[in-house]
């Protein structure tokens, strides 16, 4: 395990008061800084939160008023925030939640980061942990904010931790014993610019390790590991993916078929976790054992039932493009009704165009991105085949219309959730729930 960098001396300013920030003050305030929590919104606020509170600004002013000393910034706060220009040009230290979190706490720390996969694979993880016996804290991008549970960690503590590219924006120092990357493709532009800055800020994960730790990377990527131990997954790699199997030397860790979870990539997200459970020192037989066992998460290719034989399922979590060529692969023998649309996120949808065209019986339009969704996929499949219904609800009852037994009703959106719901989870569980109304109704 890595000693941690000390902690900057206050007064501190959070800036953006989501889950993050609130738990970042309430770590702040119990090591006994003087803190001051700015948002440019309103969000609802615990009553009993520590600090000074100022809402609906941007934290030029409280930056000065403050006297602060130090800043963290929550994830969804642009690095390019004025706020955060301003405090580095004034030659202060400022830092993530994520940063502030790992320095605050203890333990051994296994960093998961990718486009697509991160929370599977990060619940897996920590499944594989849990089953050795280890005292688990699964937090990050997933779960809780790790601000929240750092005072709670012992040396004895295995931090599983799912890592984003805005998380890693603002890692200054951040070196975890065994870092992963999954894989990437487009995703975030809005706020990253291009890929070029987007696969930066993913590969910051990597930039202060050193020969004691694990780099674990797919095979063929390339990335600055700073010297790091390479593991590499994938077919041909140190846990290999050949012929449908997940394989360790020469110990099969996973059969084909051998796994809970649809789709060919789980067996690629399955070998990510067994790199990094291995590197980490767990006993093959375990990981082998909870690989076999491990369920799945919520949102992410779930099983919401099938009735009259047709499968629904809810893979709410997909909100890139990658993501929903990966679910509609998942089910090859099956034709699909698939739900896409939401808030976009910068990207184009031309790469759907084929898959959708091979794989699927219909496309169901919904949300911001509908209009551009429509333009994109003409032609792609028949134009009585291509629905614009504008809402979930109005969708899911027309793939209730078309579906027949055999085929799949696939919400599988390619976008974010925000122009119609908080939050993926949310859009996710009324799929459920939408689904649920078809077998009160069949």
């Amino acid at each position: 395990m890595i000693a941690r960098p000390p902690i900057p001396a206050g007064p501190w300013l959070v800036v953006g008061l989501a889950r993050s920030g609130v738990g970042a003050m309430r770590l702040l305030a119990s090591l006994g800084e003087d803190v001051t929590g700015v948002d440019g919104g309103s969000p609802e606020l615990p009553a009993d939160l520590p600090g000074r509170i100022c809402l609906g600004t941007d934290g030029l002013a409280e930056l000065v008023e403050s006297g602060a000393a130090a800043v963290v910034a929550s994830p969804g706060v642009p690095w390019g925030a004025p706020v955060l220009v301003a405090a580095r040009e004034a030659g202060l230290p400022v830092i993530g939640e994520l940063e502030l979190g790992w320095r605050a706490s203890r333990g051994q720390v296994l960093a998961i980061t990718g486009t697509n996969g991160k929370t599977t694979t990060t619940e897996l993880v920590a499944a594989i942990c849990r089953r050795a016996g280890r005292d688990v804290v699964l937090a990050g991008n997933v779960g809780y904010a790790l601000t929240e549970l750092a005072a709670a960690t012992t040396d004895a503590t295995t931090l599983v931790l799912e890592v984003s590219s805005f998380q890693l924006e603002a890692a200054d120092g951040f070196h975890p014993d065994v870092a992963a990357l999954l894989n990437l493709a487009p995703d975030h532009l809005d706020r990253h610019g291009t890929l070029a800055d987007y696969r930066a800020a993913k590969e910051r994960l990597f930039a202060h390790l050193g020969p004691d730790q694990t780099a674990v990377l797919p095979v063929g990527f390339d990335a600055p590991t700073a010297g790091a131990r390479v593991v590499r997954f994938g077919p041909g790699g140190d846990v290999d993916t050949g012929a449908g199997a997940v394989r360790l030397g020469p110990r099969v860790l996973a059969e084909p078929g051998g796994l809970r979870l649809f789709g060919a990539h789980n067996y690629e997200n399955a070998a990510a976790a067994a790199a990094i459970t291995v590197a980490a020192g767990i006993p093959e037989d375990v990981v082998a054992a909870e690989l076999a066992a491990f369920p799945g998460v919520a949102h992410r290719l779930e099983s919401a039932g099938e009735w009259d034989g047709v499968l629904w399922v809810n893979d709410s979590k997909a909100t890139n493009v990658d993501a929903t060529l990966t679910a509609l692969a998942a089910f090859p023998e099956r034709r699909v009704h698939l739900i896409l649309g939401g808030l976009g996120k910068g990207q184009t949808f031309t790469e759907l165009r084929g898959p959708v065209g091979e794989r699927c019986a219909s496309v169901l339009l919904i949300g911001e991105a509908e209009p551009q969704l429509a333009a994109e996929l003409a032609g792609a499949l028949p134009p009585d085949s291509l629905h614009r219904c504008g809402t979930l609800d109005a969708a899911a009852e027309q793939a209730r219309n078309l579906a027949g037994a055999g085929e799949v009703v696939l919400l599988s959106p390619a976008c974010a959730s925000w122009d119609q719901f908080p939050s993926y989870e949310i859009r996710g569980q009324r799929f459920k729930e939408l689904a649920a109304a078809r077998r009160s109704s069949a």
